[in-house]
């Protein structure tokens, strides 16, 4: 994802397999023979689907209970013995986790000067961030920068300078499904870490239904080439083949997907959207395939029963790679 959870555009990526190592994923073969078309063609309807998955899920409580719980431990040394500590987002989207994460640094390290720079493509997305740093706060010791440029452009551009400045934390928060070679982003950005340093990546987990439901579906939808799936399995087996050390907490997080199996609701219609990415998916899929998907989202291995409610596995890795 090329920004946050928190800000558009945000969506699941497009389904891979794993090759015969595990190692990385491959793109799946798209399906011609559908009616179904992506559901990142219809704009409107997509923002609209995915504010839908944050009111039905618990992704931002997820993400908050890892930023309140588990970061203050990850950044306890990151500035030691520094007089000032270099923070690069990588994805940093509208800001808002952003921002946090420099909250908790602030705590940790009170008074120190703190150089944030910032790696978005989208400059809707930037100017969300500077409206956002604009009317913060307690960030009179923080310096901004923007860099409009992707991950990949920005390592570049940074080769080609041959400049590698040397950062204290580095995060990259849902956005290495769009990054063409994951490994050789990985390597780089290790690459660049100051002692005691650490890179934060949240990504969808291995073991959620996400990852079951694009394996087993992924070629009978409708494809996108913005992106690549990649889950915390994925990104687990790089790390490990690069030699590279690092921690790994999946949190869960749900999804009530519950209106989805009420005819007629439109809070379900734009839910089926999301999960299946498609435009109007209800309306356009082969009964067969709606069906088939329809019971699978009740199996344990893709959801579970609560109180009545259908809760769709969500679950999110936070990876801590050391320097």
């Amino acid at each position: 994802m090329c920004s946050h959870y928190d800000v558009l555009p945000h969506h699941r990526p497009k389904a891979m397999e794993p090759t015969d190592d595990g190692s990385e994923p491959l793109k799946l073969k798209p399906n011609m023979a559908s009616s179904m078309r992506s559901l990142f063609s219809d704009h409107s309807r997509y923002v609209e689907s995915f504010r839908r998955f944050l009111d039905n899920s618990t992704e931002h409580q997820c993400m908050q209970e890892f930023m309140d719980k588990k970061l203050p431990g990850i950044i306890a040394r990151i500035g030691d013995a520094k007089s000032e500590i270099k923070i690069l987002s990588i994805g940093g989207g509208a800001g808002e986790i952003d921002l946090q994460i420099l909250s908790k640094v602030q705590v940790q390290y009170p008074g120190v000067h703190i150089n944030n720079e910032v790696v978005e493509p989208s400059t809707e997305q930037i100017t969300k961030y500077k409206e956002l740093v604009a009317k913060t706060s307690n960030l009179e010791n923080i310096k901004f920068a923007w860099h409009k440029e992707t991950s990949s452009e920005y390592q570049n551009r940074i080769m080609e300078k041959k400049e590698l400045q040397k950062w204290d934390f580095i995060h990259m928060i849902q956005m290495l499904y769009y990054v063409e070679d994951i490994p050789a982003t990985l390597k780089f950005f290790h690459s660049l870490l100051a002692n005691n340093a650490k890179i934060l990546i949240i990504l969808v987990s291995g073991i959620s239904g996400w990852d079951k439901l694009w394996k087993k579906y992924g070629s009978r939808l409708p494809r996108d080439d913005l992106c690549q799936y990649v889950t915390s399995s994925h990104l687990t087996q790089m790390l490990d083949n690069l030699g590279i050390k690092y921690e790994c907490y999946d949190l869960l997080s749900t999804m009530d997907i519950t209106d989805c199996f009420i005819d007629g609701n439109e809070n379900g219609d734009l839910l089926w959207d999301f999960l299946t990415e498609t435009c109007n998916f209800n309306t356009t899929a082969p009964p067969d395939l709606k069906a088939e998907i329809m019971k699978d989202l009740q199996e344990p291995e893709f959801s579970v029963k609560k109180e009545g409610k259908v809760l769709f596995n969500n679950s999110l890795s936070f990876i801590v790679v050391e320097a």
